[in-house]
């Protein structure tokens, strides 16, 4: 009943938006006959597209989501004849008039009702003019009277269980029925969208590739050149300064050691073994054990999720506590991962500086890190966790206001 409630008032606000909307047009449509209109008319179809898609989200939270069509055509008479803009037009006709009218019922019946069932109460308080039940049948003039509008009361309140999710289920049809994008529209927007996530996925895989690259030839394979180096230079010096080979030796048993450090580091970043030995749990675990800044893990995933839903995981958990070691300045940091049913949530927390943002966007940069939280660089940071994500059919949300704290979430399919 709350809820249907909740569901009727929101419908008001747009309701009493539409109308207002709808006299915009109307005085745009007389204007037009003298030719002014003509001027006006695009601010009045932007009007009508702003309060056609607050009822798209307003009908989204209270059940499937409702798509909005395409920005407006560019162009007078295209923006007229667009058919998804004519839809809208309807729209607010219907629900600026309907939808006001049932948000107005709907918040009329508990004040009714509440106003009868405590009648007796205060009847005898106020001037006889004013002591009448909610629909004012009657003037009360005695007890008896007065206990009769408690019935009335009852039947109020049967009216609002019995009816209230009818009338919230009513004022939403003509928006699910004028708002929703044409048959075919999401399977299109569907197949766009897998084909981003693909060249997303496509794009975080030969990264990866030139991250692998980069750390064996950069770091591992210039160790073992040293190594055959030193050597080299061991066997030439072996005969005549064998205390000089000996030193030689040991620079080359120091290098050999770097090169396998280097070697067992690239092969965690490619699959932790505690991730493919034990579980998603452990792994983050030893991450926070080996972050500068000390971190807590909190994991609830019970069962394994597929190989790769961990490795991004993983990955995502790992680019964002370094970015927090290197840039936050925070004191702390705590890791969240919940699974509930098909979906891995993942949260991480800092309470850093803040204004962490990703490569592109507003106060971003292609170059190092943000200022704080987990940071982006191009190619890395949060555009890798982005990329990683999306090509899974996740999501991902960064909150990072100037001044903290930044909270990173990550949501992954668990797959199978």
């Amino acid at each position: 009943m709350l809820d249907a409630l909740e569901h009727l008032v929101s419908g008001l606000g747009t309701g009493i938006l539409a109308l207002v909307a709808l006299l915009w047009l109307a005085v745009t449509a007389v204007a037009c006959l003298v030719g002014v209109g003509l001027w006006l008319l695009p601010s009045a179809l932007h009007a009508v597209r702003a309060v056609a898609d607050r009822e798209r989200a307003r009908l989204s939270r209270w059940g499937p989501e409702v798509i909005g069509p395409p920005p407006l055509p560019p162009g007078l008479r295209a923006a007229v004849t667009d058919r998804a803009v004519r839809r809208e037009v309807s729209w607010v006709a219907v629900h600026g008039v309907l939808g006001t009218l049932l948000g107005v019922v709907g918040l009329t019946l508990p004040l009714n009702a509440a106003h009868d069932l405590s009648f007796p109460l205060w009847w005898y308080l106020v001037p006889e003019s004013a002591a009448t039940a909610a629909v004012g049948w009657w003037t009360v003039r005695d007890w008896p009277g007065a206990l009769l509008v408690l019935p009335m009361g009852a039947g109020w309140l049967a009216v609002i269980l019995l009816g209230m999710p009818a009338l919230a289920r009513l004022q939403a049809w003509p928006g699910r029925r004028l708002l929703r994008p044409d048959a075919g529209t999401d399977l299109v927007l569907r197949v766009a969208e897998l084909t981003a996530t693909r060249a997303a996925a496509l794009d975080a895989h030969a990264t990866e590739l030139r991250r692998i690259e980069r750390s064996l030839h950069d770091g591992t394979q210039n160790r073992l050149v040293a190594v055959t180096v030193l050597i080299g230079a061991a066997r030439r010096a072996l005969a005549r300064d064998p205390a000089l080979a000996v030193a030689a030796l040991d620079r080359a048993q120091d290098a050999a050691e770097q090169a396998l450090a280097e070697l067992r580091a690239v092969v965690r970043g490619i699959l932790p073994p505690v991730l493919a030995d034990r579980s998603l749990p452990d792994a983050l675990t030893a991450l926070a054990a080996d972050c500068p800044v000390p971190c807590e893990i909190d994991a609830d995933v019970p069962g394994r999720c597929a190989a790769s839903v961990e490795a991004t995981a993983y990955f995502a958990v790992a680019e964002a506590l370094t970015n927090i070691a290197r840039h936050s300045g925070a004191s702390r940091a705590t890791v969240t991962v919940r699974r509930r049913g098909d979906r891995l949530y993942l949260t991480i927390r800092d309470d850093g500086r803040g204004g962490a943002r990703e490569a592109g966007g507003p106060g971003g940069s292609s170059g190092p890190d943000g200022p704080g939280g987990p940071g982006v660089s191009s190619g890395s940071g949060l555009t890798g966790i982005r990329r990683r994500t999306e090509a899974h059919d996740g999501t991902m949300e960064l909150a990072s206001p100037t001044g903290g704290p930044t909270t990173l979430e990550v949501t992954l399919p668990c797959g199978s």
